[in-house]
């Protein structure tokens, strides 16, 4: 027999909100219209980048903000979804929606069997095991001969999307990225609004407590792994056609880290948090650029800074001081 606590409990771990709120809808079209003027002011590959970062960290944050598992080792899904799919449109010549797809899948792949080994532990624990993962992956990278080493994969043709819309220009890519982007972010609103997500976030606050209630915990971490590396995997292979580059520095463990900063940074745990924190540290990396390795001390500072000022992120004191879920 269960309590009435426990079924309070699963009733609240289930439970759905009626519909969309409206200020997330409002904020949704308010940045999608945004996004829309964006290429006519700002340069358009500085966007692109922006939002393939902005998927990156998002992605991240279904697994460390709604799902609680900090993961060092997300550069990992990230690269080497680059790699294969700039292999896949370089050497094998598909068309880039394939090969960014295959990129996802490959990036799904190596998530589904990092993840059934990793969630075998917690805390610190799994961050160093998925830490040790992505560096046999960047070691990985930098030995066979189909990444090029060092070099990395140079020159990907953008080619035509589905054969008509040609990509060298990266007004017309831009447009693209922003369908991709935005379709992965929604996505990621699904999830964390399903029964699914809501489950999640109750295994996130309480897990002995869900585990006693009958949920398969290992079953929904090992999900929303899988999940969160296809995602990151997305925006890597994004990536690697609009530079036309797959590079180690993908898979590098700074990489991790930098995401990791963005998420935080953002606000974890919160929808847009991660959004808002890609675009100001790759607005950093842009504008910073000429001050050279000081840009890293520029991000401490700001992180430190965040950090002591804004302990929720930014979007989070946002959604404190307007009394609102963003």
């Amino acid at each position: 027999m269960t309590t009435q606590s426990e079924t309070t409990y699963r009733s609240e771990a289930e439970a759905l909100p009626i519909g969309t709120p409206r200020h997330h809808i409002v904020f949704f079209a308010g940045l999608f219209a945004l996004l829309l003027v964006a290429p006519f002011v700002l340069y358009p590959v500085f966007l692109m980048k922006v939002l393939c970062f902005a998927l990156f960290a998002s992605a991240l944050n279904l697994l460390l903000g709604f799902g609680g598992l900090l993961s060092f080792g997300h550069a990992a899904f990230f690269g080497s979804a680059s790699y294969v799919a700039a292999h896949a449109a370089k050497v094998w010549g598909l068309t880039p929606e394939f090969a960014i797809l295959i990129g996802t899948a490959a990036a799904a792949i190596l998530g589904l069997g990092i993840g059934a080994l990793a969630i075998r532990r917690q805390g610190i624990y799994f961050a160093m095991v998925t830490l040790a993962f992505a560096q046999m992956v960047f070691f990985f990278a930098l030995q066979v001969p189909f990444t090029g080493g060092e070099d990395g994969i140079q020159a990907v043709p953008r080619g035509k999307l589905l054969g008509v819309l040609d990509l060298a220009s990266d007004f017309t890519l831009y447009f693209v990225v922003l369908a991709i982007v935005f379709g992965g972010l929604l996505l990621i609103y699904r999830i964390v609004h399903s029964p699914f997500g809501q489950v999640l976030k109750a295994i996130r606050d309480n897990e002995p407590r869900s585990i006693s209630l009958g949920y398969k915990v290992n079953r929904y971490k090992l999900a929303v792994f899988v999940m969160s590396a296809s995602l990151a995997g997305l925006a890597g292979a994004t990536k690697a056609i609009v530079f036309q580059l797959a590079s180690l520095s993908d898979v590098y463990w700074t990489m991790s880290g930098e995401v990791v900063l963005m998420t935080l940074l953002g606000g974890m745990g919160t929808i847009f948090g991660p959004i808002v924190g890609a675009a100001v540290i790759v607005t950093v990396e842009n504008y910073f650029a000429g001050f050279g390795a000081w840009v890293t001390v520029i991000q401490g500072v700001i992180f430190v800074v965040s950090v002591l000022l804004f302990r929720e992120g930014i979007i989070g004191v946002l959604a404190r001081w307007t009394k609102k879920s963003l």
